[in-house]
């Protein structure tokens, strides 16, 4: 059966009923809805996020720079409540006008300095304390390219397939084989790149790899999208898989992946290496 037709309006206006899940929490306008004040910890960098793929780039970054022994990053992971609309406080609006997650306050100089858009996060950590992302030449252009790869593809994953497989209020074909058609095709993109190299920027790890395992991961171990791996054919993609086992066992990764996440496993809020010790500690 074909998919009802639509005909748009002249002039789209919005219809909040339209809105589905998410109707709550989306709107056409951008600002603050409520004055809210964020907290702020005692650590130089401040970040307000949710454990959410683009949430879990930042954590994983920064636990990765902790294990390299880089003091300066330690950090205070605050909770953003996203389906409560927390991104819309005025202190959130104030570290990111575009109000998404996740977003950074480095407070370790004279003036606080905002970081926002995981992207950016990742590249200016790696500036800051020199890893993970080459300084300059061939294996820098291959590193942002890749990167950027990443943060282009997130939103046909996300916004596209996601939406329309998992939470869209009705299913329908053509979006679906549309947004299937081209998760796919970016998954192909990265199981290719892996069957020539170790990693995605080379042959070694790099931001470029933390802003994609978040996503792909979820993807390839069946843990986005209810059936989503089944449908989309994980099981086909071996050099994808073979990343994805490495970069998981790195223990930075396994403390970053359960930062700003509710639940028997994971930590809401995270102020010191020892909150994350007694959940690792306790899975055994």
């Amino acid at each position: 059966m074909a998919d009802p037709v639509y005909t748009p309006p002249k002039v789209w206006t919005w219809d909040k009923a339209n809105g589905g899940e998410f109707a709550n929490i989306n709107r056409p306008i951008s600002g603050a809805t409520h004055e809210k004040e964020l907290p702020r910890g005692k650590h130089p960098m401040q970040l307000h996020s949710l454990g959410t793929p683009n949430g879990q780039k930042v954590t994983i970054m920064l636990e990765e720079l902790l294990a390299a022994g880089h003091a300066g990053a330690e950090y205070d992971a605050w909770i953003i409540n996203i389906g409560e609309g927390d991104q819309f406080s005025s202190g959130f609006v104030g570290i990111n006008p575009n109000s998404k997650i996740p977003a950074l306050l480095d407070c370790s100089g004279p003036q606080p300095v905002r970081v926002f858009e995981s992207g950016a996060i990742l590249v200016y950590l790696a500036e800051k304390f020199g890893m993970l992302l080459p300084q300059q030449g061939p294996a820098r252009a291959e590193t942002l390219s890749w990167l950027m790869w990443q943060m282009s593809t997130a939103p046909m994953l996300g916004g596209g397939f996601g939406h329309f497989y998992a939470y869209a209020p009705e299913k329908y074909e053509y979006p679906i084989n549309r947004y299937a058609m081209e998760a796919k095709r970016i998954i192909d993109v990265a199981d290719r790149r892996l069957g020539e190299t170790t990693y995605l920027a080379g042959e070694d790890y790099t931001i470029a790899d933390i802003a994609a395992w978040s996503w792909l991961s979820r993807l390839a171990l069946g843990e986005a999208y209810g059936d989503a791996a089944t449908f989309l054919g994980m099981d086909e993609y071996a050099n994808l898989r073979r990343w994805v086992d490495l970069i998981g066992a790195r223990e930075p990764v396994k403390r970053g992946s359960v930062v700003n996440r509710k639940g028997e496993g994971f930590i809401a809020e995270r102020h010191s290496a020892a909150d994350i010790d007694a959940v690792l500690g306790a899975r055994g």
